[in-house]
């Protein structure tokens, strides 16, 4: 197993890459630059556990996101070669660049939502407020005898569409009709015939949910001309439109609330911060330094 894959491995379980002997361990290189376990550890830590799953999944995007990182690395080289970083525009971004972090990471110690938070009455509060949301729309299971007719075949194509709906049509007169069985046999697309799942409405084609929309559980529809050929649509079951209940997105609005407090912290202390030190502000310089776009003017 690869280096790399050790620690995807690592990640996906849950565990740190063992010992100190293995955190240099040289995962990728080109020419003289080098990338470390410990350097793709803190990659796949901006990473989401699926994204890494992924990945741990996939030699070929692996090899793509290493490919970048050494990209990234040996363009930061040549730059450094250069002394780009001493540029005086790109000092000041570098300044401004780690002033922003130190002063973001420090916040985040003062923007902490409280132990405990939010309370059972905040979220059924949340929960009432934003009901609209956990909506979960109409859903339909559909299952579909298509026949293929592209815009603009000809007329021995067409006469072979013909033929076949009609086939089609003969066989599910009989009322305990096999659809699934006649799709398998019928259908112009893959997979026809599988036991199919459900759709919200929101996905299916408007011409088809209108038609689906009046017909009663295990109804088919008229053959649906449509650009592509005809559809024959059987519903096969309908779940009505819920609210999904408060335990079930509680998670995920426990998250939100502390997030949002999280925030509501920051501004709180940001405004204490200028309180404490009152600011002054030449706010006739600034309005002439607006007036000229922010460019500096030299002698």
């Amino acid at each position: 197993m690869s280096g790399l894959r050790r620690v995807l491995l690592a990640f996906s379980l849950g565990l740190a890459v063992a010992g100190p002997a293995t955190a240099d361990e040289v995962i990728a290189r080109v020419g003289t630059v080098d990338v470390t376990a410990t350097e793709v550890r803190a990659l796949l830590d901006g990473l989401s556990a699926q994204q890494r799953e992924a990945l741990s999944k996939d030699p070929a995007a692996l090899g793509r996101m290493l490919r970048q990182l050494l990209a990234g690395r040996l363009l930061l080289a040549e730059a450094e070669a250069r002394k780009w970083d001493q540029r005086p525009e790109v000092a000041a971004a570098i300044e401004r660049a780690r002033q922003s972090v130190i002063a973001e990471s420090y916040l985040k110690t003062k923007a902490v939502a409280p132990a405990g938070y939010p309370s059972d009455a905040d979220i059924a509060s949340a929960y009432d407020a934003n009901r609209t949301s956990f909506l979960v729309p109409r859903q339909y299971r559909l299952a579909q005898i298509f026949v293929a007719l592209p815009a603009g075949a000809d007329k021995a194509a067409e006469a072979a569409a013909q033929k076949k709906l009609a086939a089609v049509q003969a066989a599910l007169k009989p009322k305990n009709a096999d659809f699934l069985g006649l799709a398998r046999q019928f259908s112009d697309e893959e997979g026809a015939g599988a036991d199919p799942a459900f759709a919200s409405e929101a996905t299916i084609r408007p011409e088809i949910r209108e038609r689906v929309a009046g017909l009663a559980e295990g109804g088919v529809t008229e053959a649906i001309r449509l650009d592509d050929g005809w559809h024959l649509v059987k519903l096969v079951e309908t779940r009505a439109a819920y609210t999904r209940p408060l335990d079930e997105v509680r998670p995920q609005l426990v998250e939100a609330l502390r997030r949002e407090k999280a925030q509501a912290e920051a501004q709180a202390y940001m405004a204490g911060l200028l309180q404490a030190n009152p600011a002054a502000i030449n706010e006739i310089a600034l309005s002439r330094l607006l007036a000229d776009g922010g460019q500096q003017k030299t002698p």
